[in-house]
């Protein structure tokens, strides 16, 4: 490692710790990322953004810090936030490894404890960014409301806008999103992480599970089992056996998984092309 000054001391104002050495590392599609290593024998996690939303990161730690709340009682792992301010996010650094059995199934576990821990209301105090999409936050009395209102009709706006989804595709959409009522279940809030794909799931060199990257909000239990599941998680069965264990899963939830996915391959639409919203489209066409 060598150090990158402009970053240690933009560190180091935050941390009140001094940096020793920094490394660029991967961080995703949309911040820049460095390792730091202080002169207190830790190594964190920095990431920044040029001209980031008002209050990007943090909306990020606050999230972090909300479902860390359920940590003591088994809730998921989340990095110790270090330090957060208009222009990057320190975390501790999370050491990965291999996806395994043990780990899965601890993951499940804690992942269901989190959600049970819940929630007052559909929504959050604070609107939010997933990616660095604005996401609406404000909460509404169900969840059938706040998934069209808040979740669909935001980013399906956008693609019509910037017109990246067909007329028909909208459409099949829109029926979909408003038959809720009738699909889902009716539950109680639970706390989501509410990004929950495979890349912001950390499997770490001591047999656990640490979840980043949060968009989190209160919200229907299935939505992040939905999105664990439409990138692919190495080890899911194992995963959803263990969190049916300790929050058994409505009847009928395998057939919802695709339903829960319409918001995030509507945001992917807006991110990344509209080959996502045609997707939405075919899946939104089973609920019909």
């Amino acid at each position: 490692m060598t150090r990158q000054p402009t970053v240690a001391a933009r560190a180091e104002q935050l941390l009140g710790s001094s940096v020793v050495a920094t490394s660029p590392v991967a961080g995703g599609d949309v911040a820049t990322a460095v390792k730091l290593r202080l002169s207190n024998g830790r190594t964190a996690f920095l990431k920044t953004l040029t001209s980031a939303p008002p209050q990007f990161f943090q909306r990020e730690a606050a999230g972090l810090r909300w479902l860390a709340e359920t940590t003591e009682a088994g809730g998921v792992a989340t990095p110790e936030v270090l330090g957060a301010d208009d222009d990057c996010l320190i975390l501790a650094w999370i050491e990965t490894g291999r996806p395994g059995a043990e780990a899965a199934g601890a993951f499940g576990r804690a992942l269901a404890r989190t959600h049970l821990a819940g929630a007052d209301g559909f929504g959050a105090e604070h609107d939010g960014y997933i990616g660095r999409l604005p996401m609406l936050n404000r909460t509404l009395p169900t969840w059938a409301e706040f998934h069209a209102e808040r979740r669909v009709a935001p980013y399906l706006k956008v693609l019509r806008d910037k017109d990246m989804i067909s007329a028909e595709d909208a459409a099949v959409i829109d029926t979909a999103a408003a038959r809720a009522p009738e699909i889902v279940p009716v539950e109680a809030p639970a706390r989501l992480h509410g990004d929950l794909w495979n890349g912001n799931v950390l499997w770490t060199n001591d047999d656990r599970v640490v979840v980043i990257d949060p968009a989190a909000y209160a919200g229907h239990r299935e939505v992040d089992l939905a999105m664990l599941a439409l990138f692919g998680l190495p080890q899911l069965p194992q995963v959803v056996s263990a969190y049916d264990e300790v929050a058994p899963l409505a009847d009928g939830w395998e057939d919802r998984v695709a339903y829960h996915q319409l918001f995030p391959l509507l945001v992917h639409a807006c991110l990344f092309g509209g080959q996502y919203a045609a997707r939405a489209a075919r899946l939104a066409g089973r609920y019909l």
